[in-house]
C-alpha cells in the first residue's frame, strides 16, 4: 500500500518538473502515533526544481502542498518537505 501512495505522490509532483525527487516512507517511525492508527502514511519528500527559484521556503512548500492537499490527512497523514531550487 505504501508503494501505491509513493507512486501517487511522485505522479502529483511531476508537474513541478523535478530534477530530483526522492520519496521516503517514514511511517515506521510513527507507529502508534494518532495519525497512523487509521493506516495513514508519513513521508519525507526531497525535491529539486527550477520552479522553486527565487521562492521562500514557505512558498516552495505551498507549491508542493497544492499538489497533494487532497491526500491529507488520509491516505497521507504527514509530509516532511525538503524543497530547493536547482543549484
Amino acid at each position: 500500500m505504501s508503494t501505491e501512495r509513493m507512486d501517487l505522490l511522485r505522479e502529483r509532483l511531476q508537474s513541478l518538473v523535478p530534477t530530483q525527487l526522492d520519496i521516503i516512507d517514514e511511517s515506521h517511525f510513527h507507529a502508534g502515533h494518532e495519525g497512523s492508527k487509521n493506516g495513514a502514511s508519513h513521508f519525507r519528500v526531497v525535491i529539486r526544481s527550477e520552479q522553486f527559484s527565487g521562492l521562500s521556503t514557505v512558498a516552495r512548500h505551498r507549491l508542493v502542498y497544492d499538489r497533494v492537499h487532497d491526500l491529507m490527512p488520509y491516505p497521507i497523514h504527514a509530509l516532511a518537505i525538503d524543497a530547493k531550487a536547482n543549484q
